[in-house]
């Protein structure tokens, strides 16, 4: 199916890895320009260069945290500078950690508060200028909003934020024809589980996968057709809204 994407022009936080990188390729082989961001330089960077350039298009892979106000503002400064305008935001950088409630340090609770919330807000209100009517902006969520897992309060309380920031966005800027929403995950299939040893990996796969209707874990691309949906004309009226993609989990 043809989304009609062709030419549209897209940011996306933290992409050179998991979901983030999953979604960048997916929109670029889609035919939109993507300026995408990384905190830490990694072979991760030049991979997701090369792909890029193999793909075609005009795209960016650019150093930033987006947990600082003058790194965002710089990055979508070349954003505009770029594109001029954004069709897109997708706001996909993130933290999390394990950690006992009791034990739970306030500078973590703050960390991944700032990573995933406030680096959140900090990008929409810089790209606002950005956008126009038909703009789209998604956030990147997690089905432990509506499951709680124990051991994550901090990043289920942070992912359960952006809900209500979404929420709030869609009424205050409906009438500008901007939709905000969010888009919920399940357990995807990352390099992050690849990198755990063998039986660790063998034990989580099968452990989450009996716990979803499809039998499956998901996987970027996957989650990558969810957020194309959202950047068309095809979603125009949906905004709002937590569209999950978590193979049916329970």
């Amino acid at each position: 199916m043809n989304l009609a994407l062709q030419g549209k022009k897209a940011l996306v936080t933290g992409g050179t890895r998991g979901v983030g990188r999953g979604i960048v390729l997916a929109l670029a082989r889609a035919g939109v320009d993507v300026v995408t961001c990384y905190q830490q330089q990694s072979d991760y960077v030049g991979s997701l260069e090369r792909e890029l350039k193999e793909i075609g298009g005009d795209h960016l892979v650019l150093q930033a945290d987006v947990t600082r106000p003058d790194e965002v503002a710089a990055l979508v400064a070349r954003a505009g500078e770029a594109y001029g305008r954004l069709d897109l935001v997708v706001n996909n950088a993130g933290a999390i950690s394990h950690i006992p409630y009791a034990e739970l340090p306030l500078d973590e609770f703050q960390r991944v508060f700032s990573t995933n919330v406030t680096a959140a807000h900090l990008v929409i209100q810089r790209t606002l200028p950005l956008l126009d009517a038909g703009s789209s902006v998604v956030s990147i969520g997690s089905k432990a909003v509506d499951a709680g897992i124990p051991l994550r309060s901090h990043y289920t309380a942070t992912k359960a934020a952006l809900v209500g920031l979404s929420r709030s966005l869609a009424k205050e800027f409906g009438g500008q024809g901007i939709r905000f929403n969010v888009v919920a995950l399940g357990v995807v299939e990352t390099e992050n589980l690849h990198k755990l040893p063998e039986d660790q990996q063998k034990l989580m796969i099968e452990r989450y996968s009996a716990k979803t209707a499809l039998g499956r874990l998901g996987t970027p691309d996957e989650v990558a057709g969810a957020v194309l949906w959202l950047a068309s004309d095809l979603s125009r009226y949906v905004t709002g809204a937590t569209i999950s993609v978590d193979g049916g989990i329970s």
